[in-house]
């Protein structure tokens, strides 16, 4: 069968012959049709499945189910009544038919508009000089000219001496931790409220995570519970060897708190800035904060290498040794010799080049997402169930992801039922992260909450949305 007639089948089929013809068309949807050709319902895999679990066996003849009146449009009707009728019914495919009932096409939900994913990567025309470049040098294994460029560029636009082009973010949160010395047993400090990246490389050291968690306006890490943490940490005499803390969704976290309390304690900042390069704090740029910097050049993330991740230090002496151990720690010598554990972790020459191309629109790239988000803000602003992630006092932050709580008294309204709303829309939202002293891997792991509440990183998760975000929409 070819076309449409691929879809039809007739009263007297059974459901074993139905669920085969699905099977070979793709799963969707059949059509049931007379003698005359006329429609006379539709069949999905759940229809035949339910009959089934009705008592009905794969041998009953399909004219034997229940009648089930098919919600079609007529050749009369324009295209927008069938995406009424998708969005009324929660369907994605309406039939088209004639006077007479007949099928004439399949319209799907796909021919309205194509999927609108939550932050999809923005290319522009400067990556591919570039990219050229490595080709025609032949420069396109880790290292080479683009590398030591986009190392300079980055360390330019975040003033610090010295940066670091490595294969991921998470790699580069992996070196910043080694060079701060940190191994097994010692305590590291996370943002609680962040991905599952700014807490891998600490076990990876064999070293103990302890959870902070965020404050409620901006919700970067809460600089009253990691007060508190750190005195009791004090009290122990077990302070901890690092605090990681992240720049959650692309804002810069309060440094004027937190800073002060980390130098008060002697405790270096490992500064997470995976979702925020481009964002500034008092005019200085994200990822400068603390001792190491980490940024992330993932397909989602404001501009990408396709993967990759640079480390950021005025140490260039920590910089130098963070560059040695990502490439197998080989010592200079006219053969190979190795005196300490290393990893394979350097960029590539062609990726650093999407990484150049993509840094001269980064600017362009962090207004566009922060217009998408003064959007979503102005149009919601009658609606006040919805309460908007709030920029630190002296803040300019990227928006990387426009978030928002949903705050609706009546419980009838949740991240969870818009987010399979717009789905069936083609529109891609999500929950925000889920806190990490709720992850089954860290139910051991201590976790001190924001003074006077009972966690705030939770009730962010249950309340929290991520909508559609990219600088291309």
């Amino acid at each position: 069968m070819t076309g449409l007639s691929a879809f039809m089948t007739s009263p007297d089929s059974t459901i074993r012959d139905a669920m085969r013809q699905l099977d070979e068309t793709g799963g969707q949807i059949l059509l049931l049709v007379d003698g005359h050709g006329s429609l006379r319902r539709t069949l999905t895999d759940g229809d035949l499945r339910r009959a089934l679990l009705s008592g009905y066996d794969l041998d009953s003849c399909l004219h034997e189910i229940e009648h089930k009146d098919p919600w079609v449009v007529s050749d009369s009707d324009s295209i927008d009544a069938a995406k009424d009728l998708m969005v009324a019914h929660n369907i994605d495919i309406v039939p088209q038919v004639d006077s007479k009932g007949r099928p004439l096409r399949l319209i799907r939900r796909s021919d309205f508009q194509d999927y609108l994913y939550l932050s999809s990567p923005h290319l522009g025309d400067s990556e591919r000089h570039f990219v050229d470049e490595g080709f025609e040098s032949n420069w396109v294994a880790p290292l080479g000219p683009n590398v030591e460029a986009f190392e300079k560029e980055i360390a330019d636009l975040t003033s610090v001496n010295a940066a670091a082009a490595v294969s991921s973010g998470t790699a580069a949160l992996h070196l910043a931790l080694i060079v701060e010395r940190i191994g097994v047993g010692d305590v590291v400090f996370c943002s609680d409220l962040t991905f599952v990246a700014s807490v891998n490389p600490i076990l990876y050291l064999g070293a103990q995570p302890v959870f902070i968690d965020c404050e409620p306006d901006s919700w970067n890490m809460s600089p009253a519970a990691l007060r508190v943490a750190l005195e009791d940490a004090k009290r122990a005499g077990r302070l901890p060897k690092a605090i990681v803390i992240a720049n959650i969704y692309g804002h810069q976290a309060n440094m004027d708190h937190l800073a002060p309390l980390a130098a008060e304690f002697g405790v270096p900042i490992v500064e997470d800035a995976a979702e925020s390069l481009g964002a500034t704090y008092r005019g200085r740029p994200s990822g400068s904060f603390g001792k190491t910097g980490v940024f992330s050049f993932n397909g989602n993330k404001i501009i990408t290498t396709s993967g990759g991740g640079m480390l950021v230090s005025d140490d260039e002496e920590l910089i130098a040794k963070a560059k040695h151990l990502a490439t197998q720690a080989k010592e200079p010598a006219p053969y190979y010799l190795h005196r300490e554990v290393g990893y394979n972790y350097r960029l590539s020459n062609v990726l650093a080049g999407i990484g150049r191309g993509q840094l001269s629109v980064l600017s362009d790239r962090v207004d566009a997402r922060r217009r998408v988000f003064s959007r979503y803000r102005d149009a919601f602003a009658d609606i006040p169930s919805l309460k908007w992630i709030e920029e630190v006092p002296h803040a300019r932050g990227t928006h990387w992801l426009s978030v928002a709580l949903i705050e609706d008294p009546s419980g009838a309204v949740t991240p969870g039922t818009v987010i399979d709303y717009l789905g069936h829309q083609g529109i891609e939202a999500r929950h925000v992260w889920r806190p990490m002293h709720m992850q089954p891997i860290f139910e051991n792991a201590p976790f001190y909450r924001h003074p006077e509440s009972d966690g705030v990183s939770a009730r962010h998760f249950e309340q929290g949305i991520c909508l559609p975000s990219g600088s291309n929409i």
